[in-house]
């Protein structure tokens, strides 16, 4: 069968979705893994024959309901993960209103839930629909069990000293698309007329966020100043801009401010980590990593988070400083205490671990489940890597041109959500991937520099 996993956020995604695909394919799949648009126009030009479009959203926004309408009207099924999850607010319900509808999960032929929060939401919101709602956990949180350790390594750009990660996820108040753009984006794709109450909310949890980006930023330099020998790694939002926590930290010694890579890596190597109201919490109580909730303030939509309830809540300066030099002093002794129930019990309401069966493989069976004849066929693999250099081509000389005419047609737009694909590191990660779960006889190839094929 032919399965085409779209990917918007490399930097948050594709390491999940390449543990998808390498299962998959090991079931006799074809399977690309890309941004949407390389497969979009592959389809749109005949090129791609019909199969699953795993996609990132059911947002109803009019350009995706278009879209999957056209898809099903071409033979191809739809399913999907919600890659922004909800895991850092408490409950479901206004996750379930402004990312999903009736339209966009009919439109669907399965949908995959990360636990029983979102799973029961969108089961009782959308009863209707609810057979085709399936609670399998998420392939990247897969990708946090011990199980996985040894496929991460460690980061290249880590520092040589032990390190404390400190995990942001202050987008609105450092984020790479403003403020306003955001709200604008949001009202063109229908939120605010879901969800009546969420401009309020946005513009209150934004201007939290800098209050609490002011805090860590204060909280980071006395740890700095006053630790006992280790180094600080900020690891900022995928859609932060890394520039302006450079700018805030700038001088201050001992700290890295670094983006690059999976957050997994850095909290795999990390000897504890620090957050508030971040899912990274919850991926390193997974993890089995010591966790430091820095509340320093009160917050009014994110009191009860999840992820604040997590690890050692902290309150102060003070207190910090205390239980991060505590938390170094253990490992390095060898003392590292494990996490608590209470706190596995918390992590499992929102998302689902099966120590017996990987997300990833429940995801494979449903599509198993899902298979027709007429998705059997074999795309032309030769034809399509051809129109994708012919796609990367016309961006070029879209390039070069706007670059010669910017008054009239604008500056061109890198896409910064998904950065050009490297054929050795790929090659590194599925490789890890086969070892890690037995599997051998893959073959795989970056067609374009954000478009890979994995098939037997």
């Amino acid at each position: 069968m032919n399965i085409y996993i779209n990917v918007e956020i490399s930097i948050r995604e594709l390491d999940g979705n390449l543990l998808l695909a390498v299962l998959a394919a090991a079931k006799g799949h074809q399977v690309i893994v890309s941004d949407s648009e390389g497969i979009i126009k592959g389809i749109n030009s005949g090129v791609l024959v019909p199969g699953i479009f795993h996609t990132k959203s059911l947002t109803p926004a009019e350009h995706k309901i278009a879209r999957h309408e056209a898809l099903v009207e071409k033979d191809f099924i739809i399913t999907s993960i919600d890659e922004e999850a909800g895991l850092d607010v408490l409950g479901f319900q206004e996750f379930a209103i402004t990312r999903f509808s009736d339209k966009t999960i009919d439109q669907a032929t399965a949908l995959f839930g990360w636990g029983p929060s979102d799973t029961d939401t969108l089961k009782k919101l959308y009863h209707r629909h609810s057979s085709k709602i399936h609670k399998t956990g998420s392939p990247r949180s897969d990708l946090w069990k011990s199980l996985f350790r040894d496929y991460w390594g460690m980061p290249k750009k880590a520092p040589e000293k032990p390190f404390l990660l400190v995990s942001s996820n202050m987008f609105g108040a450092n984020g790479i698309v403003p403020f306003h753009e955001i709200i604008k984006s949001k009202r063109a794709f229908g939120y605010y007329e879901r969800d009546k109450g969420l401009l309020k909310k946005e513009f209150i949890r934004t201007g939290e966020a800098y209050f609490k980006t002011e805090a860590f930023t204060a909280a980071i330099k006395y740890l700095a100043l006053n630790g006992n020998g280790y180094d600080i790694v900020l690891r900022p939002h995928p859609t932060e801009d890394i520039e302006a926590w450079k700018i805030y930290l700038e001088g201050v010694p001992n700290v890295h401010v670094i983006q690059e890579g999976s957050i997994s890596g850095w909290v795999q190597n990390a000897f504890a980590v620090m957050h508030c109201n971040c899912t990274t919490a919850l991926e390193a109580t997974i993890s089995n990593k010591p966790v430091v909730t820095y509340d320093s303030f009160k917050q009014t939509y994110y009191a009860d988070a999840p992820p604040n309830k997590l690890g050692y809540l902290v309150k102060s300066r003070e207190e910090l400083l205390n239980k991060v030099n505590t938390l170094f002093d253990e490992m390095r002794s060898g003392n590292q205490k494990n996490i608590s129930e209470k706190d596995t019990e918390e992590v499992s309401l929102k998302v689902y671990i099966d120590n017996n069966e990987l997300a990833a493989e429940k995801i494979v069976k449903v599509w198993d489940s899902l298979a027709r004849d007429d998705h059997s066929r074999s795309s032309n693999w030769t034809k399509f890597h051809w129109l994708l250099k012919a796609i990367k081509f016309r961006k070029m000389f879209g390039k070069i041109l706007r670059g010669l005419l910017q008054g009239k047609f604008g500056s061109y737009k890198n896409n910064n959500k998904f950065p050009a694909l490297n054929s050795h590191d790929i090659n590194e990660r599925v490789n890890r991937l086969q070892r890690i779960l037995g599997i051998k006889g893959l073959k795989f190839k970056l067609l374009s520099d954000r478009t890979l094929l994995i098939k037997r």
